[in-house]
């Protein structure tokens, strides 16, 4: 899987941590920084992974900075990414069965390396589920378009489930598991 991932001043070490981790299970990473503890603003950082997410250029995204929560906040904003943070790995796990995210944020100063490892862990692992999890996941998507996004409008949601072309290869229907 091709995982892009990155940071500000307040994750980089355990994005540091994770990149190791995902490499270590052979996976092609594309780390698009930070690279030291200089301080730099999370939004470009989340930005440059969420544009690559829901371009297709990766499969997957990760994130990292203090809490986690303004690298989601900023990820969510590009149409197509659903960015959750967690600090756990149930939290993790449920977030791609249920929500389908695509980016997964953690803060570096909530979790520590070996926590934050296991969160990444539970989300690679874990596979987002069908059924009445991609309906819910497509009136999301077609919030992207009350924003000027270029998801389908919510009328197109309700009548066909739309599934962003960044998440399609991980989602399985029932009886597929």
């Amino acid at each position: 899987m091709k995982i892009a991932v990155g940071a500000d001043h307040g994750g980089w070490q355990l994005k540091n941590h994770l990149v190791a981790a995902l490499r270590a299970k052979g996976h092609d990473v594309d780390d698009l920084g930070a690279h030291g503890p200089e301080r730099v603003d999370y939004p470009d950082y989340a930005e440059r992974v969420a544009r690559a997410v829901a371009a297709g250029e990766v499969d997957a995204g990760v994130l990292c900075c203090g809490t986690g929560i303004g690298m989601s906040i900023a990820a969510n904003k590009v149409p197509g990414v659903r960015a959750a943070v967690v600090s756990d790995p149930y939290s993790a796990r449920m977030a791609k069965e249920h929500n389908h995210a695509n980016v997964l944020c953690l803060g570096g100063r909530v979790v520590g390396d070996e926590l934050g490892r296991e969160c990444l862990v539970a989300w690679l692992d874990a596979v987002a589920q069908g059924e009445r999890h991609t309906a819910r996941v497509a009136k999301i998507d077609a919030l992207d378009a009350t924003r000027g996004g270029a998801m389908p409008s919510a009328s197109m949601a309700t009548t066909r489930p739309f599934i962003s072309p960044a998440v399609k290869p991980h989602v399985v229907k029932k009886g597929d598991q």
